[in-house]
């Protein structure tokens, strides 16, 4: 067995272990990347790109067949080849991955160790049966899986994950999807769209990522009319029946009805790489998951030599998040004991159904907490379904709900369903992040007719709310309401 010493070793070659090898690297020679199975982000393999190539097929199959409200008819039928559809998403999906390969492929090959690491002291780890490793400091970079009741693997290969999706052939005729979360939505309403029968069934009323229940039960009206969802559902029985799932579950209305599909998607979130590295042989605090506890702004554990950054800190699991946490760990370990606070960003994040879902700064939960025994905060409103340029595009369906503080007028976060929100949330994080009041916000230029125009309404409903700007004009002179 190889026996190596460094100063800093990244354990995990996704987007967080990537990005704390770059940093690290910048301030030190001596970093080695450590990867367990193959170098590839989630992002590029079976997360942000392959999903956003499936709801791009399924946006285009939706439109053709929906242009005759505005008086344009599309003759013959609307054909979705499910074998093309799939080719595309794999082709571009191993594109997008070969970009990430070769990015790695750069880096000098005694840089990277390929392995299953695993903790023998705070400052060793094996790797694999080949190699000990002297790491004066490391980081945790190891990502996240998706997880399920372990019952369900009784089902066997019709039991799948989000990751098995993007391998696909072909498309499935039925699929139940369990979870309508961010994974469980956008693919369960992407495969609907490209005509697979698809039921969704979820527990406890959740829909999506939101804490704001008016919000959320828009979300759950919306998605419920387009295709069977049901967020607290009462599944009896799932077996495996020959080729199919056979599931017996009580409908909305109490009636039992038995089901056969093709699979169960399984998108009932994710757990965190970190069960494998043998935590176990070292002193670390964890969270109620067995999950090191970091701080947010140095990325170091409660072992100083340790960070952790990424999926694998059960903070917050997006890509953007991934890279800077991933920066701030890996400058950190390199330059350890001199540690610096790093940049942490006003949080956003974006759902891409139809229409599509948002969340910026603090959530309605998070504000409601804040601010508990005491009236401190205001929720400015809009409804997408009367604003302007929505309807002119027939993308009218879509709440938004922004919060202020009172006194200062401060604007805190954001909670929204509607038509490109993603876009919406950006102007939303940038104002956060530069601590924007509202009513600075409204001096903000706004052109017409445009869908930032139903934000302004929102935000002179909250400045009025905060008794910091005039009443509400519920329609514009010119050209109508939502302008």
């Amino acid at each position: 067995m190889k026996h190596l010493k460094v100063e800093v070793a990244v354990i995990g070659g996704g987007t967080a272990g990537l990005a704390a090898y770059r940093a690290a690297k910048e301030k030190t020679d001596s970093v080695v990347l450590i990867e367990g199975a193959q170098f590839g982000t989630t992002c590029a393999r079976v997360g942000c790109m392959p999903s956003k190539l499936l709801i791009a097929a399924a946006d285009a199959a939706h439109n053709a067949a929906h242009t005759a409200p505005f008086g344009v008819f599309i003759d013959g039928e609307i054909r979705v080849d499910g074998q093309k559809v799939m080719q595309r998403i794999r082709d571009e999906r191993d594109r997008f991955v070969g970009f990430v390969v070769d990015a790695v492929e750069g880096i000098p090959a005694h840089d990277k160790l390929l392995g299953n690491a695993t903790f023998t002291s705070e400052t060793q780890l094996q790797i694999g049966d080949h190699t000990l490793l002297d790491a004066q400091r490391v980081v945790i970079a190891t990502g996240s899986r998706p997880i399920y009741p372990g019952i369900w693997n009784e089902l066997g290969d019709k039991l799948i994950i989000n990751d098995d999706v993007f391998n696909w052939t072909d498309l499935p005729k039925t699929i139940a999807v369990f979870g309508p979360g961010v994974i469980g939505l956008e693919l369960g309403q992407s495969l609907h769209r490209l005509g697979v029968k698809v039921l969704m069934f979820g527990m406890g009323g959740q829909v999506g990522p939101f804490t704001d229940p008016s919000v959320m039960a828009y979300a759950q009206k919306t998605f419920s009319e387009e295709f069977y969802l049901d967020a607290d559902a009462h599944v009896k029985t799932m077996l495996r029946k020959g080729e199919l799932v056979e599931i017996t579950y009580l409908d909305k209305q109490g009636e039992e009805q038995v089901v056969e599909v093709e699979y169960l998607l399984a998108a009932t979130g994710r757990f965190p790489n970190i069960d494998k590295l043998g935590l176990d042989k070292i002193t670390i605090e964890k969270d109620a998951r067995g999950v090191p506890i970091a701080d947010p702004f140095t990325m170091q554990t409660s072992v100083p030599s340790i960070f952790i950054a990424g999926d694998a800190s059960n903070q917050i699991p997006l890509l953007h998040e991934a890279a800077d946490q991933g920066k701030i760990a890996g400058s950190n370990a390199a330059v350890y004991p001199n540690i610096r606070v790093g940049l942490r960003r006003s949080p956003i994040a974006a759902v891409f159904t139809d229409p599509q879902l948002a969340m910026v700064g603090l959530t309605h939960k998070q504000v409601s907490a804040k601010y508990t025994g005491c009236n401190c905060f205001e929720t400015g409103t809009v409804s997408f379904e009367g604003q302007g340029r929505s309807r002119v595009i027939l993308k009218n369906r879509g709440l938004l709900n922004i919060y202020g503080e009172h006194g200062t007028g401060r604007f805190l976060g954001a909670e929204m369903i509607g038509p490109q929100a993603e876009h919406l949330a950006h102007l939303l994080a940038w104002a956060h992040q530069n601590r924007m009041t509202i009513a600075q916000m409204l001096e903000m230029p706004f052109y017409h007719p445009v869908i930032e125009e139903g934000l302004r309404t929102a935000l002179r409903d909250l400045n009025a709310k905060l008794k910091l700007g005039s009443m509400m004009i519920s329609e514009c002179m010119e050209c109508g309401p939502g302008c």
